[in-house]
């Protein structure tokens, strides 16, 4: 059986490597691609007011790699780490703002910029999912009326757009911008990187086409990959996922994939672990 994974190409080579080392036979097909915004002028003026917001929360790991990427100097990899190292201490000297996040994988990020453990909010380790509404029943009480809080998440741009006007879609639900709203605090959004689709060549449209029907499992993470997965299999003419079988992990993907066509389709929590017994139950 083989497990297709569709995350961003990092995120996804990663995961190839843990799964092959349990003998799953994975590989990756990003059905995403990731990249820095081309003006990280409201980046800059995000980290020159950190000190003004109660907490600073991030939607991915992706969220969190660019946000500090854009604070890199371009000489090297080790005068980049010595800058990052600065910032996180000049955070601890001041208001020291809260880093919340959105799952293990982005606490992860969080920790290897050097940010202090005691510092990050995340769902526990055993929650059912991880999503907004886990972070805000563990984060919620530090929520006071008058606060700041700063919402790091990407965007989608999408270069087909009419007359050749950008398309752009911010990414995640405002679900706990709304939450926080309505406890009165304000909240302001910053752009950390930015999506786009990845257009498929002769052979990757060949052998998706073959993963259609053979079996394969496509293991999404994001509706947005399924998006992406319909709409470069939209020139095969016919092509149905009636066959195509899917672990999403999270019910609004498993939704996604559903309404895509998908004729098999699972749902799991997006830890290692839960993801192989998913694919160890699959006949």
């Amino acid at each position: 059986m083989r497990v297709i994974v569709t995350r961003p190409r990092l995120e996804a080579d990663a995961w190839v490597k843990q799964l092959q080392a349990l003998q799953v036979d994975a590989v990756a097909l990003p059905l995403i691609r990731i990249g820095a915004v081309a003006d990280n002028g409201d980046l800059a003026k995000a980290w020159e007011n950190l000190p003004q917001y109660r907490a600073i929360m991030f939607v991915s790991s992706n969220a969190v790699r660019y946000f500090y990427l854009s604070n890199m100097p371009l000489a090297s990899e080790f005068v980049a780490y010595t800058a990052i190292k600065s910032i996180v201490s000049l955070q601890e000297k001041t208001t020291k703002p809260r880093m919340w996040a959105t799952g293990p994988g982005t606490r992860e990020a969080l920790l290897a910029q050097a940010v202090p453990n005691d510092l990050i909010d995340s769902p526990a380790a055993d929650a059912g999912q991880f999503d907004s509404e886990a972070l805000w029943s563990r984060v919620q009480h530090q929520v006071k009326p008058g606060g700041k809080v700063l919402i790091v998440r990407g965007r989608s741009q999408d270069l087909k757009g009419p007359e050749g006007a950008e398309n752009v879609q911010m990414s995640g639900r405002p679900w706990l911008a709304d939450q926080l709203m309505a406890a009165g605090v304000q909240v302001d959004f910053v752009v950390s990187y930015q999506r786009s689709a990845p257009v498929f060549n002769a052979a990757e449209l060949a052998w998706t086409t073959q993963a259609a029907t053979d079996k394969s499992v496509w293991l999404l993470s994001s509706s947005e990959a399924v998006a992406n997965l319909v709409a470069n299999l939209k020139v095969i003419s016919g092509l149905s996922l009636s066959q195509a079988r899917a672990i999403a992990t999270h019910p609004r993907i498993a939704q996604a994939a559903r309404e895509a066509g998908f004729g098999v389709v699972y749902e799991s929590r997006p830890l290692l672990a839960d993801v192989v017994a998913s694919i160890e139950s699959m006949p």
